[in-house]
């Protein structure tokens, strides 16, 4: 989840509010790619997961980096809570998953070598240490009460109020994992078209990086339970946006939405204030009842910004946010996906052409199908094996017309970084279907074995 926001100033007038998610806006020239993935930490010889504090630690594995890889440290109340460096940052989930929030690059072989270090230099750290990291979109064993507290202000109101609207709240925050990639947009029209186009297919990233069939446990019945696990959070800040498609949507009418999103706290000098369920439109006023007389900035707009989670969001980028956390291929094969079908403006019209006529029962039906059957879903007339292997060679296309070149110029383009979608095409196969193959075969019921096969 993101840092507290700095840098903006007053808010003066309602139309800043809309302003500041077109000031997003970049030309081509300009656009980047951000990829973000969290991983699970725990203790090699128990299996548990990392306290904040001691030996096998968050904290060692933070102060390593730190100290032996060149990172800068970011506090919150005299504790270190992440790390920052080249346009970076490593944070901290609730439940102690280490995040990467990568720099903002230009290829997808820039983006995947910033993985592969950060993967490294993880690793470097962890083994000395005695702790590991596993990719999965969700816990496989632990439970809440085995989660870690972390001293960190914005959690601990976070877990007071997720069951107050919903059942699975705390679930999402200390026990799921995602990667996901950030994207620019050229203007208002262009973010309109990804907008639609990353939310109706965001069930198919579902189902191609499905990765969270166990829990608790046991099999949960789903491919991926994190995405199971959203669809119970908080109906007011998740889902499938169905307005964003209604004629005339922009930037405005994704800020009246925000405005009506209630907030979950105020940031001021280190301290987050109690905001839980409040109006920013109150706060327009000053009369935010946790502030009452202040008004806000632009940089309380942007902290309730990154409060709001669904299935595709906008700040001043946009974020594809509905795929499992996962294996390393997988973790570079997300925002090739992506950049395939955004960054090239036929595979974009083409993904548009394909999704337009849905309306918003297909969409939801999708994501839900998505969540229990992955790749075996199907919606209507719509087989999500069949709509995957259409959207990938749109993707692949989009790739090719990109025309990247790595690899000092060996490799012409990126479309190499899909082969373990390609893969899960060919086979059918997910992640969750080879994870609950070894559950049910050679593994025998034991799941404490995922750890060894699947850590990084």
């Amino acid at each position: 989840m993101s840092i507290p926001q700095s840098g903006g100033g007053p808010i003066e007038h309602h139309e800043q509010l809309a302003e500041y998610l077109a000031s997003g806006c970049k030309p081509i020239s300009d656009w980047r790619i951000g990829t973000e993935h969290e991983k699970f930490g725990y203790c090699k010889d128990t299996l548990r997961p990392l306290p904040y504090e001691g030996p096998r630690s968050i904290l060692a594995v933070l102060e390593g980096l730190r100290d032996g890889h060149g990172w800068a440290p970011v506090e919150e109340a005299g504790h270190l809570i992440g790390l920052e460096k080249d346009g970076a940052n490593v944070s901290l989930e609730p439940g102690g998953q280490l995040e990467l929030s990568g720099a903002p690059l230009e290829t997808i072989h820039q983006t995947c070598d910033e993985v592969n270090e950060h993967l490294r230099d993880v690793k470097d750290i962890a083994d000395k240490v005695g702790v590991g990291f596993i990719g999965l979109g969700a816990a496989p064993i632990w439970r809440h009460e085995d989660m870690p507290v972390l001293p960190k202000g914005r959690y601990r109101l976070m877990t007071d109020y997720m069951d107050r609207v919903g059942t699975m709240g705390k679930s999402m925050m200390y026990r799921t994992c995602t990667v996901q990639v950030n994207l620019d947009f050229g203007s208002e029209a262009d973010m309109v078209q990804k907008f639609r186009v990353a939310l109706a297919l965001q069930p198919v990233a579902t189902a191609l990086f499905a990765n969270s069939p166990f829990f608790e446990g046991k099999p949960n019945g789903h491919k991926s339970w994190r995405a199971r696990v959203w669809r119970d959070l908080d109906p007011a800040r998740t889902g499938m946006l169905p307005f964003v498609f209604d004629e005339g949507f922009g930037f405005e009418a994704y800020a009246e939405y925000a405005l009506d999103v209630p907030m979950y706290f105020v940031y001021r000098d280190g301290v987050y204030h109690d905001a839980l369920g409040q109006s920013f439109r109150d706060f327009l006023r000053g009369e935010l009842p946790t502030l009452p007389g202040e008004k806000p900035t632009l940089s309380d707009w942007a902290d309730h910004l990154t409060t709001i989670f669904p299935e595709a969001r906008i700040k001043k980028f946009m974020e594809m946010r509905g795929a499992d956390g996962g294996p390393w291929r997988r973790l570079c094969a997300l925002p090739a996906f992506w950049v395939g079908l955004m960054y090239d403006q036929g595979a974009l019209d083409a993904a548009w052409d394909l999704v337009k006529g849905w309306d918003s029962e297909t969409r939801e039906g999708l994501r839900v199908a998505a969540s229990v059957d992955g790749l075996q879903a199907k919606v209507g007339g719509i087989d999500m094996h069949a709509l995957a292997r259409e959207v990938l060679e749109l993707s692949h296309a989009g790739l090719k017309a990109r025309a990247r070149p790595g690899g000092g110029g060996m490799i012409p383009d990126e479309t190499h970084f899909l082969d373990a979608l390609r893969e899960s095409v060919e086979t059918g196969r997910t992640p969750a279907d080879e994870l609950l193959a070894r559950y049910h075969g050679d593994w025998q019921g034991d799941l404490s074995r995922i750890y060894a096969d699947y850590s990084y």
